[in-house]
């Protein structure tokens, strides 16, 4: 990632002027009897020190977002009505704009959407650090049309998950889970050689499991990635995985997200192989202690991805254990967004992080690669430093 990216107080003066903000308001929707609601407004919260700072500066300001998968069509179960409710308690006066994938142009990166888009506009600012990985019509478009920004919420993610790589405290400590290996391969390649140690769990952790040779059971495992695994095992590195886990046998039943859930499931503890048809669904004592213990030595922790099946409280254990380890480091902890943050702060454990992201997916991305498609629009764009 090369130049700085333009910030608020690179934008002309806006007095007078109409700014259009790219938030990401993909907010959890609940329902309050018949009306639907925003079940967690962290994302909306995050936005408005750069809403507010634009309106002191005499700026109308225009929000868009998308909200959920509508198909790039019109879906009533996807309409940002509950988002515009909130947002209006929060800071009256923004506008909202419906969502914008119910547009096919925005997934599409439709130069005509874009045009539709900034249309009486004078000003562009992303705050959607993580909708950026995404080279989406809304986050690409507007910066080659319009003078544009970083957003605070958006510089500071930068700057915070960029400082990982360029400048961590050390020991630096990466816990990586989640259910798809395929999918963050990518970015434990690029931690292995900045991290002292990655811990590996969740279902992603079985595929590595595999590739030592280690009986799995049922478990989750994506055999096309075995070789990926080995290799990356054999790397220089320090990767530490399960050594027992807690297991599912034949005919049990999962319950992810019920508070209480059957009892009789048949449940055991493994060290080594797990018998046929016995599924992993968190990590066990032995190595919740072996994780906990890195972690809390660590200058830098880096937490991405749950370890188990934490949505089913019987199997919430392992990711309990190493949040409340992630919470009690006195190094600098950052917490990746998605499922990791949502477990944080089911656990009541947020205010303890020094700093949770918004992006899953963008975090990850911009660890993996050094930059991401919103980013480099910035940098291009017309109003953006040059030669720093």
């Amino acid at each position: 990632m090369t130049g700085r990216l333009p910030v608020l107080e690179d934008l002309p003066a806006l007095a007078g002027r109409s700014v259009l903000v790219r938030v990401d308001f993909n907010v959890p929707i609940g329902v309050d009897g018949e009306r639907r609601i925003v079940a967690d407004d962290f994302r909306i919260r995050a936005a408005l020190p750069t809403l507010r700072w634009l309106m002191e500066h005499g700026a109308s300001v225009v929000c868009a977002t998308h909200l959920g998968r509508p198909k790039g069509a019109p879906d009533p179960r996807f309409d940002v009505a509950p988002v515009r409710a909130r947002l209006a308690e929060l800071l009256p006066g923004v506008e909202l704009l419906e969502n914008l994938r119910f547009d096919p142009g925005e997934e599409a990166n439709d130069p005509a959407f874009v045009d539709r888009l900034v249309a009486g506009h004078d000003c562009y600012v992303n705050d959607a650090f993580g909708a950026s990985h995404r080279a989406h019509a809304s986050i690409v478009g507007p910066p080659a049309r319009l003078p544009s920004a970083a957003g605070r919420l958006l510089a500071r993610e930068v700057e915070i998950i960029g400082g990982l790589l360029d400048a961590p405290e050390h020991p630096f400590v990466a816990v990586i889970g989640g259910a798809k290996v395929a999918d963050k391969l990518g970015v434990l390649r690029s931690l292995v050689a900045k991290a002292d140690t990655v811990l590996v769990g969740g279902g992603m952790s079985y595929t590595f499991l595999a590739a030592q040779g280690r009986r799995i059971g049922a478990s989750l495992c994506d055999p096309s990635q075995i070789e990926a695994c080995r290799d990356l095992l054999a790397s220089p590195g320090t990767i530490e995985l399960p050594t027992d886990v807690v297991a599912i046998g034949p005919g049990g039943t999962l319950h992810p997200g019920e508070k209480s859930v059957a009892e009789g499931d048949p449940i055991a503890v493994y060290s080594g192989d797990l018998p046929d048809g016995w599924e992993g669904v968190d990590i066990g004592d032995e190595t919740r202690g072996r994780f906990a213990a890195a972690i809390e030595g660590a200058g830098t922790v880096f937490w991405n991805g749950p370890v188990g099946l934490f949505e089913d409280p019987r199997f919430a254990a392992g990711t309990r254990a190493l949040a409340a380890a992630v919470a009690a480091c006195p190094g600098f902890t950052v917490v990746g967004g998605g499922d990791s943050a949502a477990a944080i702060d089911e656990f009541g454990l947020a205010g303890s992080i020094d700093f949770i992201s918004t992006g899953g997916g963008a975090s990850l991305e911009l660890l993996e690669l050094g930059d991401l498609p919103g980013l480099a629009a910035l940098r291009g764009a017309a109003n953006a430093p040059q030669g720093s």
